[in-house]
């Protein structure tokens, strides 16, 4: 099995995608052969793929064996409503082994895959099954990406807990995107507090490389 690092998130639009891209990126520079999925999108009308259309343009231009595949390849389930797979399936089973299988194929491709997942840790894939889960499933570890607005002590420490019991290896990222300069004065000095080191997606992408493969 080559290196799997899944890439969650606290909530939606948090920065999962920019996240990803930034991390492939910065491990093509490093010299690895990088290869990406996301393993379920919903949202996807006439073809296009919100997520899955940007992670295959970039991962096609990092690692060229990609070209031969196709962003059905990279996005093995999806759905047009934009809403938890569970609701947007209509109650389907999550085809686990379809997102197995696909993994497994690209990793004949790349010798380091990102794992892209969809929403937060408890976002329902079906009756049973919460991405959480699927993070075991993958055998990956993950990626925590948390915002800096406030109320970002609640919504990390909450998601943290989840990865800790789950008994899933994790480093976490703080997007700042539009809220730095508050982050730092209503939620920073807690994190400090607790001596966190404090990893940001805008400076620290290429320690957080490092962290990761070496969990």
């Amino acid at each position: 099995m080559k290196k799997r690092i899944f890439i969650t998130a606290t909530n939606t639009d948090v920065g999962k995608t920019y996240t990803t891209k930034l991390l492939l990126n910065k491990y093509a520079q490093k010299g690895y052969k990088v290869g990406v999925i996301k393993a379920v999108e919903t949202g996807v009308v006439n073809g296009k793929y919100p997520d899955g259309d940007e992670l295959y343009s970039l991962v096609s231009k990092l690692n060229p064996a990609f070209k031969q595949l196709s962003v059905g390849d990279i996005v093995p389930l999806s759905y047009e409503l934009p809403a938890a797979p569970f609701v947007a399936s209509g109650g389907e089973k999550f085809a686990l082994q379809r997102v197995l299988e696909a993994i497994e194929k690209l990793e004949a491709f790349c010798d380091l895959l990102l794992i892209e997942g969809a929403g937060g840790l408890l976002v329902p894939l079906d009756e049973e099954l919460m991405v959480l889960d699927l993070i075991v499933k993958t055998e990956a570890v993950a990626l925590l990406v948390t915002h800096c607005s406030l109320g970002c002590i609640n919504d990390t420490l909450l998601s943290k807990k989840a990865l800790e019991d789950a008994g899933i290896a994790h480093a976490v990222v703080f997007n700042p995107k539009a809220d730095a300069e508050s982050f730092e004065v209503v939620s920073r000095p807690y994190f400090d507090a607790k001596k966190w080191d404090v990893l940001k997606t805008d400076k620290d992408i290429d320690t957080l490389c490092d962290v990761l493969y070496n969990l």
